[in-house]
């Protein structure tokens, strides 16, 4: 795939792809920057594109969702390669990044997620130890679109942190109560020990 093609984004907003899955009878959830917007009901700053979590295993039921889009997985994940995601096959670890667009000649709208699950836990791709309850994953906006809850959101946004996520990291913060700070003060010292957010959520988490 050309670099135009990489590139070439338009990301759906939220309310876009809460029609999209109107239908779903699956848990889906808005992630990245829009979940932390849709947490702090007002926007923060641009976006260059839109993911959705779900279950990897309710990734067919997405496949039959999109019928009709053009699906890419990212392969190798994180090296800026991407394939056809065939329709009948099943997408395993460590491939987790899908790219969606309405058709083969337009831009990108959004990225499905998969991460993974045991029964009724979410289990972190990036370390099982790291887990909650699916029941606490996400909430629901005051439009009714589901997203991820901003303390799992900030937990993937600590791992190479950005100027954006700076910014999320802010704004979300003060919505975090005590035990949601301690979790993710928890879950960042599984990945990044040293992550000076950790400051900022010792104090609260260990009292």
């Amino acid at each position: 795939m050309s670099a135009d093609a990489w590139e070439r984004w338009a990301p759906d907003r939220p309310e876009d792809v809460a029609a999209v899955f109107a239908e779903a009878d699956f848990p889906w959830w808005i992630a990245g920057g829009y979940a932390i917007e849709l947490a702090v009901g007002r926007d923060l700053r641009p976006h260059g594109d839109l993911d959705v979590l779900i279950l990897r295993r309710d990734q067919a039921h997405a496949r039959d969702l999109l019928a009709g889009w053009d699906l890419y997985v990212a392969d190798p994940p994180g090296r800026g390669q991407l394939r056809p995601w065939h329709p009948a096959e099943t997408l395993r670890p460590p491939l987790h990044d899908i790219w969606c667009r309405r058709a083969a000649e337009a831009p990108w709208s959004m990225q499905l997620m998969l991460d993974e699950a045991e029964g009724t836990q979410w289990v972190s791709r990036r370390s099982p130890e790291i887990r909650l309850p699916i029941s606490r994953l996400g909430r629901m906006s005051d439009t009714g679109v589901p997203y991820l809850a901003p303390e799992v959101q900030l937990f993937y946004k600590a791992k190479a942190t950005r100027g954006k996520d700076e910014t999320d990291f802010d704004a979300a913060l003060p919505l975090l109560d005590a035990s949601e700070r301690a979790w993710l003060a928890n879950a960042i010292e599984v990945i990044a020990p040293n992550h000076p957010w950790l400051r900022r959520l010792l104090p609260i988490s260990r009292t």
